[in-house]
């Protein structure tokens, strides 16, 4: 009987999954594939589509140019998992059942239960929200003066928002374009939890790009046009982009499967709570020896190789392989300019500069070459 694996989600651990199952499987396992979106995106460079929504050609890899013509794709977003079943339902009312499903369904939105936030916010998760932050800053932009500037607020100095307000200050100079910048976090760093000196290095390129930066503040409620501060001060927008943290989707909430917000726990094999149901990416919380594995894309594409081996493991009986993530070191974009910190194999601990620049570049354009080949990755380049 022919036995079917199903991988929900299109991000980098979803089609890292993808090429690795289709090594791992014989051809007597029916693989399906299944997202909202029929294209996977470079998610850590949608940013660059705040600027130029043009990039978009270079982020986006339709799914037909990653998978094999025998990997079955379906297009729709992912509502439920019944692991009693068996049984994925789609918003359509479809459902795809599964002898073993791979969960990389990637993360949402975290609003923290601050008043007003939703509702006044935008966020930064696929190709859409940065194609709505292009049009609002514009917008704003046309409507100001340089006595009376745009107001762009960034809520959230992680690594989407440090790359978010770098992208605003690179539209802002491409077009003399009157718009203030305001960087807001709630703790006392930004990219906090980081080393002292990568978040120094940060601060300083968005400086130098006239970005304000203002920590130590957090966030109590955000209305149409301003946000409020705990200190009881506020700050006028124009545009407010909320990048402050992740959960899981709404649709693991009812999975019967271990869970935390909607992230799925996984042990270092990748196996859940439920022996046919795996997790990796930002839709799980992956046990590691020094605690849970970062939800970042090195992270997700390490991890997809060793997840697809698994599900191909688990599928004909065999002990399953633990995994342990090993970073690569950080390399973050601000605007043209980057910082790199801890690099394996390079000698300096942070170093900006052509060198962080190249490699910047060279990270995005080898997973658009594993992925989706190497003519598409060099027609990349230039954007990265």
């Amino acid at each position: 009987m022919t036995a079917t694996v199903v991988v929900l989600g299109a991000g980098y651990a979803g089609a890292g999954a993808i090429l690795s199952l289709e090594d791992a499987l014989d051809e007597e396992t029916d693989l399906v594939w299944v997202s909202d979106n029929d294209y996977h995106l470079v998610l850590h460079e949608s940013h660059r589509c705040i600027r130029d929504p043009s990039v978009q050609q270079n982020v986006t890899i339709p799914v037909d140019s990653i998978k094999s013509p025998s990997t079955r794709f379906i297009q729709g977003e992912v509502t439920g998992l019944d692991c009693d079943d068996q049984e994925v339902s789609l918003d359509d009312g479809s459902t795809v059942s599964y002898d073993y499903a791979l969960v990389t369904l990637g993360s949402q939105t975290a609003y923290y239960g601050i008043e007003g936030l939703e509702e006044h916010s935008l966020t930064l998760k696929g190709l859409d929200d940065a194609f709505e932050i292009h049009d609002q800053v514009k917008e704003a932009a046309r409507e100001a003066t340089e006595d009376d500037p745009a107001q762009v607020a960034i809520g959230g100095a992680g690594l989407s928002g440090i790359q978010t307000a770098g992208e605003v200050a690179e539209f802002r100079d491409m077009h003399h374009a009157p718009i203030e910048i305001t960087l807001v976090e709630a703790l006392d760093e930004i990219f906090p939890g980081n080393d002292p000196e990568l978040q120094g290095a940060l601060r300083k390129r968005l400086l130098d790009l006239d970005i304000e930066i203002a920590t130590g503040d957090p966030i109590t409620q955000a209305e149409a046009g301003e946000i409020h501060f705990e200190s009881g001060e506020s700050l006028a927008h124009d545009v407010f982009v909320w990048t402050g943290g992740i959960t899981g989707q709404d649709a693991m909430g009812d999975a019967s499967l271990d869970d935390e917000h909607n992230r799925v726990n996984a042990d270092a094999t990748f196996e859940t709570s439920d022996d046919r149901v795996f997790a990796l990416g930002d839709s799980a919380i992956v046990d590691q020896p020094d605690g849970p594995c970062p939800p970042t894309a090195q992270a997700a594409w390490q991890a997809a190789e060793v997840a697809g081996e698994n599900v191909a493991r688990a599928l004909h009986g065999q002990p399953l392989a633990e995994w342990t993530h090993e970073s690569k070191g950080t390399v973050v974009s601000v605007g043209d300019k980057a910082v790199a910190h801890d690099v394996v194999g390079v000698p300096m601990n942070t170093f900006g500069g052509p060198a962080a620049e190249i490699l910047k570049k060279g990270i995005a354009t080898r997973w658009i070459r594993d992925v989706g080949g190497t003519l598409r990755a060099a027609r990349a380049w230039p954007n990265m």
